[in-house]
């Protein structure tokens, strides 16, 4: 044995460490063994959590990159290891998460031979990652950790998985970690035209009615400060998606609400009245569009956008604005004519005035017997601090929150947009909260997303992370009811659930809990949530048949908006 030689497993190990990866998320098993004893000489240099189910893991990983910027890091073993990160996988793509996986697979001569936990996870994870590979030598583990994580943080990010064989753990090779900082035929950042910023600056300048709809890709490319100059240049009215929320902080004046299914009435309504629509890091997606034969007919549609693939795809366009929306905005920026719409605006506060009067008032004060999710939104907003975090799941309650929840700063939504994943906001509230112990985490969540993740309790207990945990219980699968009732004659398939005691439970895994049926005891409750400095549990049972509105419905266009 050469002395300067060291284990695949050990090069995993520090590959990681000289990526400056703070986490591993992860669960250990038979074909990622070697790792993980190396792992436990390198404990001071990179903290490793132990989930309670690899799901966990990588949705913990989603969430520490949200709310980061970095890339998040999961590991597990082979076979049912590896697939149990798939639905995480799936979801990192779609929005946009930058992820490493690193799996272990069967020592490389029993591929093929359905060995014990043996899973082709480099075929069944292809579609779902930004890259993947299977390393089979240990001379091969450190360039393809290189190259994976500069995949998975260049450009629109998103998810890499890289499957190592048992022997190649095994092996002996030399550590030589070259990070990787280009790939032949790999061009992330296509050049900003300044010939197209001309055009687009035109166009924006003659604009009577121009309109903004920002997402996540401003918050990916930094490029919050560049649409802030961008929109008090141009006086533009602006309004964001779900995954763009927090970009602009809700009280600049030009911010006029949010868009989509359950966003707000102006916002979807008026998309078909503007003559310019600026798509600023976006991908039309149909959530926002409803039926896109009908969405901004009479619209000349700029897109700015770092993905070629995402233009012309969902809605075309009249100019697409290639490149880095940082780069765009700020050319952008420099070339418009100074603006004015205030008229213009005054139409979207028109309309929010009306949603006020119809819907927010019964969501936010209500005179009916039962609370209402939006009433604990409110008090939540009443305590926490302006750089809050919140993580939510999938249901009613997410959209509840999503539009009653202050955002004030940017990296402060974490949600499940694209893939809608049921489960994820317990394990991704962890890893937003170990990114920053100091920041309050408020993970909002119904009692079925709850339950398909409830083990994750264990790993905030151990890790001793203070999240504060508000689940909002109607005792259904509340959004799939909301549409029984509204489009299927309220025949309540499969919908109600016979709840477990919540709050033994939480107990058990020695939270800090209350349980709320009263409006007289809310406010209280949430105050002490707060003050609480260790992780807290609080149950609000609320309406079991509350909808949420606005809405749109599938295949009906933005105009068709419902206020009830």
């Amino acid at each position: 044995m050469n002395d300067s030689q060291i284990r695949g497993a050990e090069i995993v190990i520090k590959s990681l460490v000289a990526e400056n990866a703070r986490y591993i998320f992860g669960y250990p098993g038979g074909a990622i063994m070697p790792v993980y004893d190396a792992l436990y000489d390198y404990m001071d240099q990179i903290q490793h959590i132990l989930t309670r189910h690899e799901q966990g893991a990588i949705h913990a990983a989603q969430g520490y990159a949200r709310v980061s910027g970095q890339v998040g890091v999961c590991m597990a073993t082979s076979g049912p290891g590896a697939t149990n990160l798939i639905t995480g996988i799936a979801d990192a793509l779609i929005d946009s998460t930058p992820l490493v996986c690193i799996t272990g697979q069967v020592v490389s001569p029993l591929l093929g031979t359905d060995a014990f936990q043996e899973t082709d996870v480099v075929g069944i994870s292809m579609p779902g990652t930004k890259w993947n590979i299977q390393v089979r030598k240990v001379e091969d583990i450190a360039p393809a950790i290189a190259k994976g994580f500069h995949i998975a943080r260049s450009g629109r990010p998103g998810p890499v998985l890289i499957d190592i064989t048992k022997d190649a753990q095994i092996a002996l090779g030399e550590f030589n970690y070259v990070p990787c900082l280009n790939i032949r035929s790999y061009r992330p950042y296509p050049k900003v035209e300044d010939h197209i910023i001309e055009k687009a600056a035109a166009l924006i300048s003659q604009a009577e009615r121009p309109y903004v709809l920002f997402g996540q890709g401003v918050i990916l490319g930094n490029a919050e400060k560049a649409l802030h100059a961008f929109l008090d240049k141009t006086g533009i009215p602006a309004a964001c998606t779900l995954l763009g929320t927090g970009a602009l902080p809700e009280s600049h004046p030009n911010f006029v609400g949010k868009l989509g299914m359950h966003g707000n009435y102006g916002p979807n309504l008026l998309t078909n009245q503007c003559d310019v629509l600026i798509a600023i890091g976006m991908r039309f997606d149909d959530r926002v569009t409803g039926d896109v034969k009908r969405y901004a007919k009479q619209a000349k549609v700029i897109h700015l956008e770092l993905d070629p693939a995402e233009i012309d795809k969902n809605v075309k366009c009249e100019l697409a604005v290639l490149g880095d929306c940082k780069v765009s905005l700020e050319k952008l920026t420099e070339k418009v004519e100074k603006g004015n719409h205030s008229e213009w605006i005054m139409k979207f506060r028109e309309l929010e005035a009306e949603e006020r009067r119809v819907v927010v008032g019964n969501d936010l004060s209500p005179t009916k017997v039962g609370l209402t999710m939006g009433e604990v939104i409110r008090h939540i907003n009443e305590f926490k601090a302006d750089d809050a975090i919140l993580v939510t799941d999938v249901g009613q309650h997410q959209m509840v929150a999503w539009r009653y929840f202050e955002y004030k700063t940017t990296r402060t939504q974490v949600t499940s947009g694209g893939l809608g994943t049921m489960g994820f906001a317990l394990p991704a509230a962890l890893g937003a909260q170990l990114h920053d112990y100091n920041r309050q985490v408020v993970c909002v969540v119904g009692d079925g997303g709850i339950q398909m993740t409830i083990q994750e309790l264990g790993t905030i207990m151990q890790t001793k992370a203070p999240v504060k945990v508000v689940l909002l219980n109607n005792n259904f699968l509340g959004m799939v009811r909301q549409w029984q009732q509204l489009f299927f004659d309220k025949r309540y398939s499969f919908t109600e659930l016979d709840n477990p005691d919540f709050i033994k439970i939480a107990e058990a895994y020695n939270f800090k809990v209350q349980k709320v049926d009263e409006r007289t005891d809310l406010r209280q409750a949430v105050a002490e949530m707060f003050v609480h400095e260790g992780p807290y549990f609080l149950e609000v049972v609320v309406e079991k048949e509350d909808n949420v509105f606005p809405m749109i419905a599938t295949g009906s266009s933005v105009e068709e908006v419902r206020l009830s």
